[in-house]
Parts: C-alpha cells; structure tokens; sequence
C-alpha cells in the first residue's frame, strides 16, 4: 500500500467515520453461493470465490462508471458475471454458460427478502475495530447504497449499536457516487468533510462519491487488486482502525 497516499490523509484530524457496508463490513455468504454454483456445475471453494470477488472489483467499478456498456444487464447479473470470470471454474466454463449461470443465479440471490441472507458474512476483525474506533470518541456511520434493507441488517449482525446513524440510498434518494447522499450525512452527522474518512471497496462509487463532497477517502484492498488507482488503500477495517488509533 502505498505510504504517500496513506500520508496525505490528516489521521489525526480525523473525527467522522463513514463506512460503506458491502464488503467493508459484512461480505457475501460465500458458502451459501458456492453451494449454489456446484447445483449447476461449477465446482469451487468459499475461499476461491471470496478472492475471485475481491479481484472483480476493479472491473466492477469500471462497469459502474461506464453504464451503457451494461445496460441491457440487470446489475447484480453483471456483477456476478464479473465474479465468474475470476473464478478458476467459470473460467473453465466459458463466457455464454457462465453468463447463463449468473443470470440463473440473481433471481436466487436477488428475490425479496434475499439480499440481507446473502450480504450475511461478517468480516473478520469487524466488530473489534468498530468497538475500538467508538470507545476512542469517533462518529461512527453508514453510507451504503442499498434496498433500504441495511439498517435492519447491520441490527440482525450485531453491527447496528456502533453507528449514529445508517443512510441507506434507497432511504434517503441519492446513491453513491452523488456528492448529495454524502452531503446529506455529513449534514445530519454535523460533521465536517475535512475531518471526515469515507472507507468503501469500489472507487468509481466510493472514492469518487466521497471526493465530490470534500471527505477523504480510504479504499479496501484485501489483495492488492487496485495498484493503479490514485487514491489511500488499505486491507480491511483492521488495518484502518490500527492507523487510525495509532495516530491518536
């Protein structure tokens, strides 16, 4: 990770953490998924599939910032194709079965009352970190692009009593990147954006968002997937809390 950009953010000012949810905070029941793959031929380990997520990301992000390229696919299928191609088995598997795998599988993962199953896997080091950052004072929130589900989530989690508030976008009617939806927790927060870290694990939505609205922001980078981005990247919430306190 690079030392430069991890300098340039003012730890020591830093009083105001908003953090997105989808893997920064919990991630993807990869279990459960991998289950569902071998149902229909793709055999594969939890693990395998927690690195092939994590080195879609990039792509992921591109996708977001270039929407038409994937407009006549449902987003979630998009993204679990993305998922796919990274993954050892649907490499093997090919383009056309794993598109049809993946738009097999959203309906699965996507129908009503699925999303807070399948966003279910705490990440490990998550609710130490968060205990450690909220006993030492900082304002702790959520800004997740979600279904309006994520509140209820984070409650089922045994994350929800570490944060001031949750912003959800379906809730509130901005989604990341907008600079509103940022702008509109900093003003309930009563936060400053100088003094404010956004943590998330997609730039185009994370970084970006929280550049338009003046916050710092941190990228999650579990594998060393994002080498050519221009922004502070660290490991998971861990690392970030250990820097955090550190500079306290």
């Amino acid at each position: 990770m690079s030392e430069e950009l991890l300098a340039g953010i003012p730890w020591t000012e830093i009083d105001t953490l908003f953090l997105d949810a989808g893997n920064t905070l919990v991630s993807i029941d990869f279990h459960w998924v991998a289950e569902e793959l071998a149902a229909r031929g793709m055999d594969c380990q939890p693990m395998e599939l927690r690195r092939a997520e994590a080195a879609a990301r990039p792509d992921v992000s591109a996708g977001v910032a270039a929407r038409d390229e994937k407009e006549s696919l449902d987003t979630f299928t998009f993204y679990f194709n993305l998922v796919l191609e990274n993954l050892a088995a649907g490499q093997a598997a090919g383009p056309e079965e794993r598109l049809r795998v993946a738009t097999d599988l959203t309906p699965v993962f996507r129908g009503p009352g699925r999303t807070q199953r399948l966003w279910s896997w705490v990440i490990p080091g998550v609710p130490e970190a968060l205990a450690a950052l909220a006993e030492a004072g900082l304002r702790l929130a959520v800004v997740s692009n979600s279904d309006g589900s994520v509140e209820n989530a984070l409650a089922s989690q045994g994350l929800r009593e570490y944060f001031s508030e949750v912003f959800d976008s379906q809730l509130v009617g901005h989604e990341k990147p907008d600079a509103r939806f940022f702008r509109h927790a900093l003003d309930v927060c009563g936060a400053e954006p100088a003094r404010t870290l956004h943590v998330g694990d997609l730039y185009t939505v994370d970084v970006v968002g929280a550049r338009g609205a003046g916050v710092h922001p941190l990228l999650l980078d579990p594998f060393g997937d994002w080498d050519d981005v221009d922004c502070a990247r660290l490991p998971d919430l861990t690392s970030m809390s250990e820097r955090i306190l550190g500079a306290r």
